[in-house]
């Protein structure tokens, strides 16, 4: 572990502090040359492993923490994230992994993380990932950004089952999912109790179901 003066972010308020959870010495080094050796950033801790960085990180309240995910000892980069997050909520982790899998990517993303990085970025990218997100984004190396948009849109996919049904059905089954009854379905669309039943029918015909659960299940593709 290595802890910096932070005289440096003082002299500077717009200077971004920064610590480094790495247990690769060469990469925590060059990341840390890398810092210091730019305008506007500061490093003012480097750790190599989790424990160490949780005992010492809310002593040096840097802007920003780079998180390697596999560290020696007892808890990965991710644990160490979610219990310095819940702890201090306004630090700002990012992620700096080898790793593309989804799995990790939402791991990380839940605990806390705001930023996802590659260690293939570039220098330049990497401090441009840095000041982003101290200045509020959420930084995402492209192959990682393309993961998350891909996850999303595989859950949003539609049902092709609900393209048989009428705009009209496909409303009265949005009601149907928040739990509404027919005479309130009536009344919400100015319609009769009758036309609802109809509708109801027809729905359970095309969707091939019987109950009103199995139907809000076909809505959202369960």
């Amino acid at each position: 572990m290595t802890v910096y003066s932070k005289k440096k972010s003082q002299d500077h308020m717009d200077t971004i502090t920064i610590a480094i959870v790495e247990d690769n010495h060469d990469i925590r080094t060059a990341m840390e040359l890398l810092i210091n050796g730019s305008d506007g950033y500061a490093c003012v801790g480097t750790f190599n492993n989790a424990e160490t960085a949780v005992e010492q990180i809310p002593q040096l309240m840097p802007n920003v923490v780079l998180m390697d995910f596999n560290l020696p000892g007892g808890m990965n980069g991710i644990e160490c994230i979610a219990q310095l997050k819940r702890e201090h909520p306004d630090m700002q982790f990012m992620m700096l992994t080898v790793y593309e899998d989804d799995d990790k990517i939402f791991m990380a993303l839940e605990a806390g993380a705001s930023g996802y990085i590659l260690k293939k970025t570039s220098p330049g990218e990497l401090l441009e990932a840095i000041r982003d997100l101290y200045d509020g984004g959420s930084p995402m190396s492209s192959q990682i950004a393309r993961r998350v948009v891909a996850f999303f849109q595989k859950q949003a996919k539609p049902n092709p089952a609900l393209e048989a049904l009428t705009a009209r059905e496909k409303e009265i089954l949005d009601q149907l999912s928040k739990g509404y009854l027919y005479k309130e379905i009536a009344s919400n669309l100015f319609i009769s109790i009758e036309t609802v039943r109809r509708h109801v029918h027809n729905i359970y015909e095309k969707l091939h179901v019987r109950s009103r659960t199995d139907a809000v299940n076909k809505y959202y593709n369960r």
